[in-house]
């Protein structure tokens, strides 16, 4: 049997969508504690969110949401169901924590995403503890000053139940005589 030549084509095949020697992770720079931390290419910002957070210690900003950032560019922000990607030269993805986001918008509050975590198959390490999402808010006055007026009903409410329970033997004797 003869083998056939093939005829060489001289256009190039297509690009891939993604170079073969590429990371296959994303660097995202956490301002809060200013390490770098890789995720999985794939990775969806609100888990990159969830476990930056989980690693910060007490005290330290939370991080908000994810941005791509570029010296004199708009910065590209990622919801929290959004896919992290690295989009090139000169851009870096970063944390956008409370402190910086406080100043921005005033009169809105936004709350951390909680992020329901699959729960692994293969018996992978799982984290002995959670630590909450969102910061604790301060005590204020009005708070200690609820609790305190409780604390005086209590009183109040435990001291009619005296009278009532002192009185009661009289009070049967009366209506056993009266009838």
């Amino acid at each position: 049997m003869a083998e056939e030549e093939l005829p060489s084509d001289p256009t190039p095949p297509p690009p891939l969508l993604q170079h073969p020697l590429s990371p296959k992770f994303v660097e995202v720079i956490c301002k809060s504690s200013g390490r770098t931390r890789r995720f999985a290419a794939g990775t969806e910002a609100g888990f990159a969110i969830y476990l930056i957070n989980k690693k910060l210690g007490i005290g330290v900003p939370l991080a908000l949401h994810i941005e791509a950032v570029k010296e004199g560019e708009e910065p590209i922000s990622f919801g929290p169901t959004a896919v992290l990607v690295d989009h090139g030269d000169g851009w870096k993805l970063e944390t956008v924590t409370e402190v910086e986001f406080a100043g921005v918008l005033k009169e809105r509050v936004v709350q951390p995403t909680k992020v329901k975590i699959p729960k692994s198959i293969g018996g992978g390490a799982q984290p002995s503890s959670e630590r909450a999402v969102a910061s604790q808010p301060g005590i204020s006055f009005v708070y200690i000053g609820k609790i305190f007026l409780a604390i005086i009903f209590i009183f109040l409410l435990g001291a009619v139940f005296t009278l009532a329970l002192e009185n009661l033997p009289r009070l049967i004797l009366f209506i056993n005589t009266s009838m």
